[in-house]
């Protein structure tokens, strides 16, 4: 019995070991995704930045923006404690690459790049769709 146990033990750690990875929209994210090279893998998402929008203000500057300015939220460990606050960042989707300033943390996202509609329109994006896979990397 405890050599089974033992086995189902050493089992469970290799699996989280080799995948080492949380689902996120269906997709296995590595744990490591804090590190960023210059073809980041991330998944867009749209989210309104405006007073009323469904979030507070945004936490690098305490204000609210336009969403016809090119701004996003990062994941928590790429948002790395306001260290790439009001930095900008490239986004690369749909053959397109844009730029885009960093104003506020994406709490609770993993490998989110999270974005106005202003950068959606400028990747030639429907923001209907609301998610879709990119590259990013520190500009």
């Amino acid at each position: 019995m405890k050599s089974l146990i033992l086995a189902s033990l050493v089992a469970t750690l290799l699996i989280l070991l080799s995948t080492h990875a949380e689902a996120k929209h269906g997709k296995l994210y590595p744990a490591d995704r804090c590190s960023v090279s210059k073809h980041t893998k991330a998944t867009l998402t749209v989210n309104s930045f405006e007073k009323g929008g469904g979030s507070g203000p945004c936490a690098c500057d305490g204000q609210f923006h336009d969403d016809d300015t090119r701004i996003v939220a990062l994941s928590p460990c790429w948002y790395n404690g306001g260290s790439r606050c009001m930095n900008r960042i490239i986004i690369n989707a749909n053959g397109q690459s844009v730029d885009a300033i960093v104003v506020d943390e994406c709490a609770g996202c993993n490998a989110i790049v999270d974005a106005s509609k202003a950068v959606w329109n400028a990747l030639g994006l429907d923001t209907n769709v609301g998610v879709y896979d990119i590259t990013w990397t520190d500009a």
